[in-house]
């Protein structure tokens, strides 16, 4: 679950943002006479996974803490274009006011659990694990990251101090050798931080596997049939990731060579946002 503090640091300065230097929507105080209400309803537009209500329902009553709201849909339902998801009652000018924070972070949000829900509808079956990465916007990586697992997906690192990840550059920098970066990641990790490596090629596998060290091989920018060579390779003696050149076109034969876990950047960084309106009624 989202933490309430995460949720209302982000969607405050999203709202700040909005405001910008003024602090007040000049539109709404300038056209809406003050003591007006109105009643709102966030309806899906085109079908999907919906992600994102508490922090848009959140730039409502940040505005206006009398915002009255009932609740249609929830978090992970799978909506149908037409379908309501939150009906909202207050102060007129408050409800414009927060209307495109809440939609940019509710359309964003359910765009990637949508994007991701159909990811693990492709691998259905095969036992692979579909897995962001870090390739998040810088300040949303809670909140993109919630959105996967909305969408039926898994988290792989929130940061850096997560897991140690070896990959191409670190072994450059740390002297070019698998086995050294290896040996001084083991020195001091405890054991409850993994470690994973990156690896190119199944020469650079054989080096792992020969030296160990590793929990997990993260086998990058592999076409399928070096795929299956490098599952039967490791033969259960470590986790196996698979990542680079993941879409829908591809995902399903990647799942289909035994790999653990496939990671995709596209479910952050490139979900289309779902079509979410706001209709202000009566």
């Amino acid at each position: 679950m989202l933490s309430h503090t995460v949720i209302e640091t982000i969607v405050r300065a999203a709202l700040e943002e909005d405001l910008g230097a003024t602090g007040f929507d000049a539109t709404s105080e300038f056209v809406i006479p003050a003591q007006a209400q109105g009643q709102a309803l966030l309806r899906a537009r085109q079908s999907g996974v919906l992600a994102g209500l508490i922090p848009a329902l959140t730039a409502f009553s940040l505005i206006d803490g009398d915002m009255d709201m009932t609740i249609h849909a929830q978090d992970g339902d799978t909506l149908e274009a037409g379908q309501a998801i939150a009906t909202i009652e207050g102060p007129a000018r408050a409800l414009l006011t927060a209307e495109r924070t809440a939609l940019n972070l509710l359309t964003h949000m359910s765009g990637i659990a949508s994007l991701t829900a159909r990811y693990v509808e492709e691998i259905k079956g095969t036992g692979a694990t579909i897995c962001d990465t870090r390739k998040t916007l810088p300040g949303l990586r809670t909140l993109q990251k919630y959105a996967v697992r909305m969408g039926g997906g898994s988290n792989h690192r929130f940061g850096l101090g997560d897991a140690i990840l070896i990959k191409d550059n670190h072994i450059a920098l740390a002297g070019g050798s698998i086995g050294e970066a290896l040996d001084r990641a083991g020195l001091l990790a405890g054991h409850t931080l993994k470690i994973e490596i990156e690896v190119d090629t199944l020469e650079q596998l054989e080096d792992v596997l020969e030296h160990g060290g590793a929990d997990i091989v993260m086998l990058d920018n592999m076409d399928v049939k070096t795929l299956v060579k490098a599952v039967k390779l490791v033969d259960g003696r470590m986790t196996t990731e698979a990542s680079g050149g993941v879409s829908l076109d591809t995902v399903r034969a990647i799942a289909e060579t035994g790999v653990d876990y496939i990671s995709a950047g596209s479910l952050t960084h490139s979900a289309p946002a779902l079509d979410i309106g706001l209709d202000i009624e009566g």
